[in-house]
């Protein structure tokens, strides 16, 4: 018992340790309130989190013994780390594939932009054409402006692009504008939480009162919706500056 115990431990404490690094760095990274929300990766994460915590160490445990041929042992503990690495690079992947790039101000909502969004093709256009905004593989999370363009006919197709469930600016990098540039068009967007979409009757009344409990008024037009993959959330902005000052859960 005492040889499965020390094997156990030391297996979970090797595969924790690297999770904690896979994770901390992409969290602190990108995922950081409120991406790690808007994402909705929870699933993603519980599976690294059950295949390389829970089960590796518990198959290592039950398998371990000290009698058993050191080559059969290292064998099966090969299997169990193979298996191990497979979920860890799925997830590890799958998460930097779908890591925040960008908190988009576009039309009337905000939302979230994430790597997949766009492609290679639209971000080296926008690498070309809108080098300081444009997406690299180490860009950190930024908020910007993502205006429909002035040209018409250009401005139609996106329009119709997104309608039809295709591209949408947000993922045009060559179009973004600095987060600053967008603040008057955000001011006019601006909503009371009663008028904002996206929340039923009772979650913008839960609204409301995390509001009230934060000390923010909760009747004036201060308010704009932040959208994702998950469940959207409530951005509260300071009237006099447009600054966020709060971002509420409605669930």
């Amino acid at each position: 018992m005492r040889f499965r115990l020390q094997a156990f431990s030391l297996h979970l404490l090797s595969s924790a340790t690297v999770l904690t690094l896979i994770l901390g760095s992409l969290y602190f990274g990108w995922y950081r309130w409120p991406g790690w929300h808007l994402t909705d990766v929870t699933r993603v994460v519980l599976v690294m989190v059950c295949v390389d915590v829970v089960l590796g160490p518990t198959l290592t445990f039950i398998i371990a013994n000290k009698n058993k041929p050191r080559r059969e042992l290292v064998r099966d503990i090969g299997i169990i780390v193979a298996v191990q690495l497979c979920a860890l690079i799925y997830g590890s992947v799958s998460l930097w594939n779908g890591r925040p790039l960008y908190y988009a101000f576009s039309e009337s909502v905000l939302q979230l932009v994430q790597a997949y969004d766009i492609d290679s093709a639209e971000a080296e256009d926008g690498r070309r054409q809108n080098p300081k905004l444009a997406p690299h593989w180490y860009s950190l999370p930024r908020w910007i402006w993502a205006p429909l363009p002035q040209n018409a006919e250009e401005s139609q197709k996106i329009v119709a692009s997104a309608v039809a469930g295709g591209d949408d600016v947000i993922s045009m990098p060559k179009y973004f504008k600095p987060w600053e540039e967008g603040l008057p068009s955000l001011r006019s967007q601006l909503k009371k939480v009663d008028d904002v979409a996206y929340f039923a009757k009772n979650e913008k009344q839960r609204l409301k009162d995390r509001m009230k409990a934060a000390g923010l008024p909760n009747d004036q037009v201060n308010t704009m919706p932040l959208t994702g993959r998950g469940h959207p959330l409530l951005a509260v902005f300071d009237p006099a500056t447009l600054k966020i000052t709060a971002t509420f859960k409605a669930n």
